[in-house]
C-alpha cells in the first residue's frame, strides 16, 4: 500500500533518473496512468527477477495521480527510468519508451501485471533457443484476486467465450499475435515498424500483424505468464468488453483479411439477447423459449467454471462475466461495425 500522500505532477514536467552505463539485453516498458499503487506491486516483482540483465522505462502518460514516489523506491535497486508526458494513449506512451530505451529487446507490460521471479528467465531462454523477434506469454489469475477478479480472468480464457484461444501458440488462421499486457519485441522490429501506428482500439493486434507481415518470428513462451489483474467490477469489465469489440472492427480498417467468422460469435450473441428482449414483450412464449437458451449457456458456463476452479462462488460469478464479456463485446462491435459501413457509404 502506498503511504506517502500523491503529488499532481506539472504536465510540462520530465523526470528522469539516469541509466547505468552498460546496455542492457531487455528493455521493461510500463506506461502508467494514474495507477500508482499497481506500479508498486509490478515493480516489486520486477526487484525479484532471477535475470537481472534489464532497465525499466516507466512512461507516465497525463496522469493526475503520478507514481513519482513509487519509482524513489527502487531507483536505487535496478537500472531505472521515469518519464513524465502529455496523454496521447498507451500505443504511443511506448513508442516514447522505445525511442529512449537502451536495450536489444523490448517487453511491453502492463502496469496491472505481476511477475514469477523467472519471467525474465524464461524468456531470454526461449529468445535465444527459438530466435524471435516478437514474443509473448499468456496470463492467469493470482491466488490473490477477488473472486470477481478469478471469475473475469476464466471467462476471458475459457473455451466457451473466447474458444480458448486467448494464450495459445496458434491464432484463428494464423501465427501467435503477442497483446500489449505481455509482448516482447526485439530492436529490430522496432526500427523496422517504427512501434505503433495507432494509439488505441486494437493497436497491439494491429502491431502484431504488422511485425507479421514483414516476415519476423512471433512465438508464445508458455512459461513467460503474468498475472493480469484485468478489471476488479463488472461495470469496468463490460467498459473494456465493449471497447474490445469496438477494437476488432478498427483493426479490419487495416487488415480486412483479419476480420474472421469467429469475431461475429459475440455479435450474435448480443443479437440474441435483443431478440429475446423483444419477443419477451411482443410474444412472451417465443421470449420465453429464446430465454431458456440464454438459462442454458449460463448453466455450460457455471459447470465448466465449476470444474476448472473448484469454487462455487466463482463459478456462479463466472456466468455472469462470460455474459458481459460476450454482450459487451458484441454491441461495442455492431457500434462501430454500423459506423464503418455508414462510412465507407459515405467515401
Amino acid at each position: 500500500m502506498i503511504q506517502n500522500t500523491i503529488k499532481l505532477f506539472q504536465p510540462a514536467k520530465q523526470r528522469f533518473v539516469p541509466y547505468k552505463m552498460k546496455t542492457p539485453a531487455y528493455s521493461l516498458i510500463i506506461p502508467v496512468y494514474n495507477r500508482p499503487q499497481e506500479l508498486d506491486e509490478l515493480l516489486a516483482c520486477i526487484q525479484k527477477q532471477d535475470f537481472t540483465d534489464f532497465e525499466v522505462v516507466v512512461i507516465e502518460d497525463g496522469s493526475t495521480v503520478d507514481a513519482s514516489s513509487i519509482i524513489a523506491k527502487y531507483k536505487d535497486h535496478f537500472s531505472l527510468a521515469y518519464f513524465v508526458k502529455e496523454n496521447g494513449g498507451q500505443g504511443f506512451a511506448r513508442n516514447y519508451a522505445f525511442e529512449r530505451a537502451k536495450g536489444e529487446y523490448f517487453i511491453i507490460l502492463d502496469s496491472d501485471a505481476l511477475l514469477e521471479p523467472s519471467y525474465l528467465a524464461e524468456v531470454d531462454k526461449a529468445v535465444k533457443s527459438e530466435g524471435l523477434d516478437l514474443f509473448g506469454g499468456p496470463d492467469q489469475d493470482h491466488p490473490s484476486f477477488s473472486p470477481i477478479q478469478k471469475a473475469i480472468s476464466y471467462s476471458m480464457t475459457s473455451f466457451f467465450t473466447t474458444g480458448g484461444i486467448r494464450g495459445k501458440e496458434k491464432n484463428i488462421g494464423g501465427q501467435f499475435h503477442p497483446r500489449s499486457f505481455n509482448m516482447g519485441i526485439s530492436r529490430k522490429v522496432y526500427e523496422a515498424t517504427g512501434g505503433f501506428k495507432i494509439t488505441r482500439m486494437g493497436e497491439d493486434i494491429e502491431f502484431s500483424i504488422r511485425c507479421i507481415s514483414l516476415g519476423f518470428k512471433s512465438g508464445l513462451i508458455p512459461k513467460a505468464f503474468i498475472y493480469h489483474k484485468r478489471r476488479t467490477d463488472f461495470r469496468q469489465f463490460y467498459k473494456q468488453l465493449h471497447f474490445f469489440g469496438r477494437a476488432r472492427i478498427n483493426i479490419s480498417r487495416f487488415f480486412p483479411k483479419e476480420l474472421k467468422a469467429v469475431h461475429f460469435f459475440p455479435f450474435l450473441f448480443f443479437s440474441y439477447y435483443v431478440l429475446t428482449s423483444l419477443a419477451l414483450i411482443f410474444y412472451p412464449i417465443i421470449g420465453l423459449l429464446f430465454l431458456s437458451g440464454i438459462l442454458a449457456y449460463s448453466l455450460l458456463i457455471f459447470l465448466a467454471a465449476l470444474i476448472s476452479t473448484k469454487h462455487i462462488g466463482i463459478a456462479f460469478l463466472s456466468i455472469f462475466a462470460a455474459n458481459i464479456q460476450l454482450f459487451a463485446y458484441g454491441k461495442g462491435f455492431a457500434e462501430e461495425g454500423l459506423r464503418k459501413i455508414i462510412n465507407n457509404s459515405a467515401a
